[in-house]
C-alpha cells in the first residue's frame, strides 16, 4: 500500500476517534443534568430567585400535581384542576446539589401556610416538592426536617410524587426580565417592572425575611 494512502487512512480513523469521543463526553455532560420540581407560590418569584443560583441552567414555569393535561393558566387559578404553579429547575448536580436547592427553596417561601403563599391563596399557590425516586424522597424528607429544626415551627409543605409537569403559556416564561409594556393599575409598565411591583405588594419578601431572619433565601431579589 502506498505510504501516502496508508497516512490517509491513518489520519481518517484518527480524526474518527476524536469525534466519537467528543461526542460521547458531550452526551455523558448533558446526561449528568437533573431536574428539581418544586411548587413555592407565584411561579414568576420562584423562576427569578432560582435562575440566580449558580448550577442551575433553566428554570420553567408551569404545573403540575394535577388531573387535567396541557391545563390553561386560567384553568389552573380558577381551581378544579388539582395542579400547582411549579418550576421545574434543570440544574448540574455536580455544581449545586438537589438538597442545596431544597434548602434555599424552604428558606424562600412560608412553608408554614397550608392555604397559599403570601398574597395568593388557594390550592394552586400551595407549596410542594415533587420527587421521582425514592433517593429524592429520602433527600426531601431530611431538607423538610432540618428546615422544621432550623425554623422552630411545623412545616406543612407536602413531598408528593413527580407525575407530568406542564409548561405554562410562553408570556409567564422570564416575565421578571420581560421589556414589552403591559396597562397595569400603575400606568404602563414593563412586565419586568410590574413583576417587581407584585412582588413587593404580595409582601413575599418581607415575610420571608420576618420567618427566617438571616437564613432568608433571596430576599430582596
Amino acid at each position: 500500500m502506498p505510504q501516502t494512502l496508508q497516512n490517509l487512512k491513518t489520519l481518517t480513523l484518527m480524526l474518527a476517534i476524536l469525534f466519537g469521543v467528543s461526542v460521547n463526553c458531550s452526551t455523558a455532560k448533558a446526561a449528568t443534568l437533573e431536574k428539581a420540581v418544586l411548587a413555592g407560590g407565584c411561579f414568576w418569584c420562584v423562576e427569578a430567585d432560582f435562575e440566580k443560583v449558580p448550577g442551575v441552567k433553566e428554570v420553567v414555569s408551569g404545573f403540575t400535581g394535577g388531573t387535567v393535561a396541557n391545563p390553561s393558566y386560567k384553568q389552573v387559578v380558577r381551581g378544579g384542576t388539582g395542579h400547582f404553579e411549579a418550576v421545574e429547575i434543570t440544574y448540574d448536580p455536580e455544581a449545586v446539589s438537589y438538597d442545596t436547592l431544597l434548602s434555599l427553596f424552604f428558606r424562600s417561601v412560608d412553608p408554614t401556610d397550608a392555604y397559599g403563599q403570601f398574597c395568593d391563596k388557594g390550592d394552586s399557590y400551595r407549596t410542594a416538592i415533587f420527587v421521582s425516586d425514592p433517593a429524592e424522597k429520602d433527600i426531601a424528607q431530611q431538607a423538610r426536617a432540618n428546615a422544621e429544626a432550623a425554623l422552630g415551627k411545623p412545616i406543612v409543605t407536602p413531598i408528593l410524587p413527580a407525575g407530568p409537569f406542564y409548561p405554562a403559556e410562553s408570556y409567564h416564561q422570564d416575565y421578571y426580565k420581560k421589556d414589552d409594556l403591559i396597562l397595569t393599575r400603575f400606568g404602563p409598565k414593563t412586565k419586568a417592572e410590574a413583576y417587581k411591583r407584585y412582588r413587593d405588594a404580595c409582601g413575599r419578601d418581607q415575610r420571608v425575611r420576618q420567618l427566617w431572619g438571616s437564613a432568608a433565601a433571596f430576599a430582596g431579589s
